[in-house]
């Protein structure tokens, strides 16, 4: 398997902006923390409950919001696990895909779903949170429609999450992105 240079670059640049004295916007190799990995995880489900508090005061703008970031902390979860720490989006996803496409990690559907695209065509929950959170409207039927669908997403995710985070398997980053 090819190294993808986006993966390549997201840990090359972020040594060198510490190099540098500079907050990096990549991935860097930090050690593992399985307590913060935990605490991403009670992070995500405090989201989750959130959106139940959004919901019934029909704040449903912020509800997109905290689905994403209850998917998201589940992503800087396993991160965590990995030793791995993150300060963009784009190179979170990266880090999953490239760890589960090494098999990993069996984390395939949620992957997609934090992942930030440049074409207008391609959307995902990113830019869902993105058009309620900037959108004029504050409650929105198609929010609503679709919410016992995407709250059953996040369970899934966390379940996903607590599998790989409470695994007794070792997680090491592989050895091409640390070079």
């Amino acid at each position: 398997m090819t190294i993808k240079p986006g993966i390549f670059e997201c840990f090359s640049l972020a040594r060198k902006d510490e190099e540098k004295g500079k907050k990096h916007k990549g991935l860097l190799f930090v050690g593992k923390d399985d307590k913060k990995a935990e605490k991403y995880i009670q992070k995500a489900k405090i989201n989750l409950q959130l959106c139940e508090v959004y919901k019934k005061q029909r704040m449903d703008y912020k509800i997109p919001e905290e689905w994403f970031y209850s998917q998201y902390y589940c992503a800087l979860a396993i991160l965590a696990k990995f030793g791995v720490e993150s300060r963009s989006q784009k190179c979170t996803a990266l880090f999953l895909r490239y760890v589960k496409d090494k098999r990993l990690i069996n984390y395939d559907e949620f992957i997609d779903r934090i992942m930030v695209y440049k074409e207008k065509e391609e959307k995902t929950d990113v830019d869902e949170r993105e058009d309620a959170r900037y959108g004029s409207s504050v409650q929105s039927e198609e929010i609503i429609g679709k919410y016992e669908f995407m709250m059953d997403v996040c369970r899934r995710c966390i379940s996903a999450c607590e599998e790989i985070v409470f695994s007794d398997k070792e997680f090491n980053v592989p050895e091409e992105l640390l070079k």
